[in-house]
């Protein structure tokens, strides 16, 4: 299974609390490396952050390009952190590939080191 790897930042804007014990917010991220674009997205979370459990589900949309592959796609994302443990799923919206990335299928994993978001995407290409 082909793989490619970058960073991403990302700057959250728009968190406003629509119900009790919850936050939701806009997200803009820049990929670089292997995976590089832009995405925009929209994230949900609830819980409490000071005893560190929470949990958030989120929907963005890539545009750019995986190891030179030019189109674009969805991730779906929900994590949770129980008392400081965290869980997250990161994966490809199936139908939503656009572009040479049509057909795309896969799943990511993120490292945060030292504040840098670091991400590996396996992937398939393929209708």
């Amino acid at each position: 299974m082909p793989t490619a790897t970058g960073t991403f930042t990302v700057e959250m804007t728009g968190a406003e609390s629509p119900q009790p014990d919850t936050v939701r917010a806009d997200l803009t991220k820049t990929w670089s490396g292997e995976l590089a674009g832009t995405s925009t997205g929209v994230m949900l979370s609830a819980g409490d952050a000071t005893t560190g459990s929470a949990g958030y589900v989120a929907i963005e949309v890539f545009t750019g390009s995986v190891n030179g592959a030019e189109g674009g796609f969805a991730f779906l994302q929900l994590a949770t952190m129980h008392a400081g443990d965290p869980r997250m799923t990161y994966v490809i919206s199936p139908g939503s590939g656009t572009g040479e990335l049509a057909g795309i299928t896969g799943t990511l994993d993120l490292d945060i080191v030292d504040g840098e978001h670091r991400v590996g995407l396996e992937y398939t290409l393929g209708g």
